[in-house]
This record gives C-alpha cells, structure tokens and sequence, in this order.
C-alpha cells in the first residue's frame, strides 16, 4: 500500500477536470462508504445499491459511480484558500487531520445530494438513473424515501461530529441549503400542475433547487478550509451561479442527451412534460413553435409517443436550446468573475474554472 501524503496545490500542476473528479473520488469514497456503513441495515443495503456499490441482492457490483462533482467543489474551494491542501494516494485513501475534517465536508454534502436523488426519483417517477434501476423501482417508494430521509440524518451527524471548530457554522450551511433544495423541488412539482410558469419564476426554481447545493459546497469547503469571510462569500457565489448553469446543462440533456451517455431514455424530459427552462422558454416565446408546444403540455399523462420527437424539434425551433445555451455560457462567466475575486490559489483556481466549464459542457 503507498502511503498518503499532502502536497501543496501550488506543487503540482492543474489537474483536468476529469482528474479531478477521479481523485476526488478517490479521497471521498472510503470515508462515505464508512459513513452509510453504519446506517441501520434496511437503509445501507438500499443506500448502497443506490451509490451503486452492490446490486438488489448485496452482492458487489462495479457501477457508474457518478460524477460526483458537489465533493470535488468541497475539496478545491478549501484548498482554494490555502486549506489544507490536496491528499494524494496510490491507495486512494484519504489523511485524516485537518484535510480529514475537509473531507468529511464534501461527505456531507454528497449525502446531501443523494438524498435528493432517491426523493427526485420517486417524485419523478424516474425509473432508471445510472444506466441501472432507480432504488424506489427495485425496493419500493417507502424503502428509497426511508433510505433518502436517512442520508440526510446522516449528512449532519457526520458533518457536526468532524471536530473541525466551524462544524456547527457548516452544519447550519448545509441545512440552510436543504431548505431551499426543498422549496426549489416543491416549485418544480408544482409547476406540473400549472400553466402560467414563466421564466422568472423557473429560474428561481432552479436556483434554489440546484444553485443552493452548489453553492453551499463551495462554501463549507472555503470555512473548513480556513478562508476569509470575503472569500467564503464569493466561492459561494462562484458555486450559486456555477449551479444554475450546471442545471441548463442538465436541462438540454434532459431533452437532447445521449441515453449511452447520460443512462436516461431520449426525451425523458419531454416524456413527462417536464417543465424545464429550455421548455419554459419556448411556451412562453411567443412564436409558433411555442404555441404548438403548449397545446402538447396540455395533459397530465405521459406524452404519446409519436409527439414526443416533434416536441424537441418544436423546443428548439422556438429558439429555446440557443437561449438555454448562451444562459449557461453567460452564468459561467458570471462564475468565474466571482471566483476571481475571491483570491484564491491561482493553480486551485485553473482547477476550479476546468470543474465549471466540464459542468456546463457535458454530455452527461
């Protein structure tokens, strides 16, 4: 086993962001798979298989393991304001000391965010995520809402018992967060319902859906990390902004993603009549792309087949993908004023900026 060292981010070169998702992982994974191993056994054999650890039965599987871009942010914003630094390991383990107590930030936050997942999906009524079924589809919808409230239990037990002097502060931070994650889901479900949604109202939804998670990671990373009150401020910005682009993104794979790519069907989106920004954009646009569109989203059952191409076509013909695009690229630019100003480590920082522009070009 090669032994974990510390090395300073101003000793290495910036990593691509594909590097830096990979290490992330690395660094998070042993101490996250520590953390759901001691939930009750109901809630770990379906947190597990949702994590992709194992399949329905327990038995180990090698699965997508995710992105996991909300810990890599967690990481980088500390190591961003000289906290830290960046562990290293042939072994892919993590060090514990202060590094450690980052670390069990990004842990948090990434339970956080699973958590979301596993209610999304029952909400959503989505059932594959990952290229595999969603857990509610396998265990159940009352098994993967348990699964998901226990995530999040676990999220603030783990992050308040860190022993780092901020814990509370970061707790208060992450809960904050959870709130407007909340709010920004409860707008979006009720948006299903309703067909005066404009594009104001399905940015605020996304901004707090998405943006506040984002957000908050860059934020809990830059406090466990040691940073100024200015630079916690501005890393949090720098993440606010970096999510809604993130959620455009998402938005346009939503509807155009490549199934190989992103383990969602074609058009998942427009399926389910999803209201998505791009989608928002074209019923409210005003031309006549738009208004045949409207006349498809007038039901409350999944959309026939045969609409469902034409509905993507319609979207962009209303001007929706270029506008969706161009949102994403000026919220990136955005972003990156924001970072810039927050003084951070000029090599952490050229990792951060590939992390935001991976984030809103992506095809998955």
């Amino acid at each position: 086993m090669v032994a974990a060292h510390v090395v300073s981010p101003s000793a290495i070169q910036p990593r691509s962001a594909g590097a830096v998702l990979a290490q992330s992982r690395d660094a998070v994974m042993p101490a996250l798979r520590a953390a759901v191993d001691t939930l009750p056994a109901s809630m770990r054999h379906v947190a597990g298989y949702h994590f992709g650890w194992w399949d329905e039965h327990g038995r180990p599987v090698e699965a997508d393991p995710g992105k996991a871009l909300r810990p890599a942010l967690v990481l980088l914003s500390a190591a961003a304001v000289g906290g830290a630094g960046q562990a290293v390991s042939g072994a892919g383990q993590a060090v514990g000391g202060a590094y450690g107590q980052v670390v069990t930030g990004a842990v948090a936050v990434e339970l956080v965010h699973n958590f979301s997942l596993l209610h999304d999906d029952v909400m959503d009524g989505d059932a594959t995520r990952r290229h595999r079924p969603t857990a509610w589809s396998v265990f159940g919808t009352s098994a993967a809402i348990l699964a998901g409230d226990a995530l999040l239990t676990l999220a603030m037990d783990t992050l308040l018992a860190s022993g780092h002097p901020a814990a509370t502060r970061a707790t208060g931070m992450l809960g904050a967060a959870v709130q407007r994650l909340i709010d920004g889901q409860s707008a979006d479900l009720d948006f299903e319902r309703r067909a005066d949604v404009d594009v104001e109202a399905c940015l605020a939804m996304a901004q707090a859906k998405t943006g506040a998670l984002l957000g908050s990671a860059c934020a809990i990373g830059a406090l466990l990390g040691g940073g100024r009150p200015a630079q916690v401020l501005r890393l949090a910005q720098f993440g606010e902004d970096l999510g809604l682009a993130f959620q455009f993104a998402d938005d346009l794979l939503g509807i155009w993603g490549d199934p190989a790519t992103t383990g969602k069907p074609v058009h998942s989106d427009l399926r389910s009549r999803k209201k998505s920004l791009p989608v928002v954009a074209a019923l409210t646009s005003g031309t006549p792309a738009g208004l045949e569109l409207a006349a498809f989203y007038t039901g409350a059952s999944a959309l026939p087949e045969p609409q469902v191409g034409r509905a993507a076509t319609l979207v962009e013909a209303a001007g929706a993908r270029m506008w969706s695009q161009a949102q994403a690229d000026q919220l990136l630019v955005r972003a990156l004023d924001a970072l810039a100003a927050a003084e951070a480590d000029p090599l952490v920082e050229a990792e951060l900026c590939e992390l935001a522009r991976f984030a809103t070009r992506r095809d998955r």
